[in-house]
């Protein structure tokens, strides 16, 4: 066997472990299969680095500013808030509107900045219609994952498509996965609203937050279960505490506890910030493990004092508000501790707990690396959380009062390049990239985006990831590895017939994407499926875009797609629950696929 076609095998499998155990983050594996390549001498230096050219990258950057734009304008929002209004009362309707929302904003930005978009107003549209928000979340998410399948603007169906010129092959259209995604987000849609939501938790923790009314009421002391971490100690004379600021306490840092309130002659305070000043005789209510607190505590020692029926009106006042808050897709927060980030010094804030998954962090929460999808119950006065709900970093889990529109004025001018840019894209689908890049241009030539804005609005981990992972098809194409496995594939199911080979190629990619980046996905069973098709003397363009189809289907488990981990926490989901709901819709969108992609698409 060629030195190079082994070696080729080596770093797919090598870099298949990787993306799989999710060790190393999924760009940087992608950058060291880029070196591999390189080095080994499998590819040319220009052809390791060409996926930094590709129309691809160029077409995914520029959907990244183009998002950011319509964010900025407030388009987005005003979307999203219009189309939750009319979904009326009745949890079926909510559900269904949501979905419709979420599929439609995904069409045009990417899925984790369209959830961000509407969880905010989802949530206050549960809330009206006293619907739980476990049963608004999960459909969120996989709406938007949905509504990837009907458009180009997906970062795997781009990779796809760009695959597909490296063949000489005509790539696909901004039109061209409409007649099979339209059905499919259909099929979704009505399966989530008329079976699955069935399935989905009764409550979650966020819920018990917004919900008015009855047994809905119960605050967040209760939800996060912070009586197991909070006690109350009063400072004695002489201590070392009299007379400093919060921030000069050291008591997070030598002590491992946090103060939530303080109670000052008999009345609460009616906000804490770093800057208030300790008194002797001050009562603290202080979050952390009370035996741990007293073997810290230093001469004269803190006099302990019975504990309350903690309820949360103990942390809020005309001033201070208690809420919840989740981190941004981007958020620089992200693998940060409380403590390095310097939050409370930062935001003015205090965070009471940390929800993750389906269970709540009390202690030592300043020294806990933070993750995406992590809900943190914040305390703070209300102008704080005003500047908060304005924030980059952090989404607050509750309607805004009033929506925030950074570029005032814009929203029509917005509008129009998109459009634009879209009827560029439809009209000449071979200039995708640069119709695109125009467009994204366009925002910043007209004030709506500085430079600096449209530069931090990339995610650049993705633009690595598939500038990284690209040369991968070249070198599975150059080496005959794609050929090899195409073979393969063949030799199993090429007897059964074309709908086989459709079929058997959309489950392995549908079990790939549980645990494995798309786009990564994308780049190694592309040039399989076009090798098969060429063999078998099938439409190569058939099927990659079932593959394309099927690089979506990631809701069998949270960690197919980040948009599942966003609502993870808030929902209050765990794996289970998207077992439950997600099996029966892959086998759904499946069946639909097999019906509808050979009419539109000739095998």
């Amino acid at each position: 066997m060629d030195i190079q076609l082994i070696g080729t095998f080596a770093i797919l499998i090598v870099a298949m472990i990787l993306f799989f155990t999710d060790k190393i983050p999924a760009d940087l594996v992608a950058l060291l299969v880029v070196v591999s390549l390189g080095l080994s001498g499998i590819l040319t230096p220009q052809e390791a680095f060409s996926g930094f050219s590709r129309s691809a990258v160029i077409t995914i950057l520029s959907i990244f500013i183009i998002a950011e734009a319509l964010q900025r304008t407030g388009v987005t929002e005003q979307v999203g808030n219009l189309l939750l209004k009319v979904g009326g009362r009745s949890e079926m309707h909510l559900i269904v509107t949501v979905m419709l929302s979420g599929a439609f904003l995904s069409l045009f930005m990417n899925n984790i900045a369209a959830a961000a978009v509407l969880l905010p107003a989802a949530s206050g549209a549960a809330r009206k219609a006293n619907v739980k928000l476990s049963k608004v979340l999960m459909p969120l998410a996989f709406s938007t994952i949905l509504g990837g399948t009907a458009t180009l603007l997906t970062t795997s169906n781009i990779v796809l498509s760009s695959l597909l010129s490296d063949h000489e092959i005509e790539g696909f259209g901004l039109l061209d996965f409409a007649p099979v995604g339209i059905p499919i987000v259909v099929a979704g849609i009505a399966y989530i609203a008329f079976f699955g939501s069935r399935l989905l938790p009764g409550e979650s923790p966020l819920e018990k937050t917004v919900a008015p009314g009855g047994d809905h009421d119960r605050d967040l002391v209760e939800t996060y279960h912070l009586k197991k971490g909070l006690f109350r100690a009063k400072i004695p004379e002489n201590s070392f505490l009299n007379g400093k600021t919060l921030a000069e306490s050291t008591l997070r840092h030598d002590f491992k506890v946090s103060i939530v309130a303080i109670e000052r002659e008999g009345k609460r305070l009616p906000a804490i910030s770093p800057e208030t000043t300790l008194k002797t005789d001050d009562i603290l209510i202080l979050e952390g493990d009370e035996q741990d607190f007293r073997q810290r505590d230093v001469e004269p020692f803190m006099e302990f004092l019975p504990s309350h029926d903690w309820q949360e009106d103990h942390f809020k006042s005309g001033a201070v508000e208690v809420v919840e808050a989740m981190l941004s897709p981007r958020s620089r927060l992200i693998d940060e501790t409380l403590r390095t980030a310097h939050f409370r010094e930062k935001y003015g804030l205090s965070v009471l707990a940390i929800w993750r998954g389906d269970q709540e962090i009390l202690l030592g929460i300043a020294d806990v690396p933070l993750q995406f999808g992590d809900a943190l119950l914040l305390q703070g006065t209300r102008e704080k959380m005003a500047i908060l709900a304005d924030s980059t970093e952090l989404i607050l889990l509750m309607p805004k009062e009033s929506q925030f529109v950074t570029v005032p004025n814009k929203g029509r001018a917005a509008l129009l390049i998109v459009l634009a840019t879209l009827i560029v894209a439809v009209v000449k689908p071979d200039i995708t990239g640069a119709a695109m890049l125009g467009g994204a241009l366009a925002m910043m030539l007209t004030g709506i985006l500085s430079t600096q804005q449209a530069y931090a609005a990339v995610s650049w981990k993705t633009v690595f990831l598939v500038a990284g992972i690209l040369p991968l098809g070249i070198a599975l194409t150059k080496t005959n590895a794609a050929g090899i496995m195409a073979s393969g594939v063949l030799g199993v199911l090429g007897p059964m017939g074309s709908i086989a080979i459709l079929a058997g190629l959309f489950l392995l990619t549908t079990f790939l994407v549980q645990a494995m980046n798309g786009a990564a996905v994308a780049a190694v069973i592309g040039p399989i499926a076009i090798n098969i098709a060429q063999q078998a003397g099938m439409n190569p363009r058939a099927l990659v875009m079932a593959v394309a189809i099927a690089t979506s289907m990631a809701f069998i488990t949270p960690l197919g797609h980040p948009v599942n981990l966003m609502v993870m926490s808030p929902g209050g989901y765990n794996f289970k629950n998207y077992v439950k709901v997600g099996v029966p819709l892959t086998v759904l969108i499946f069946i639909v696929v097999m019906i509808f992609l050979p009419i539109f698409w000739t095998l």
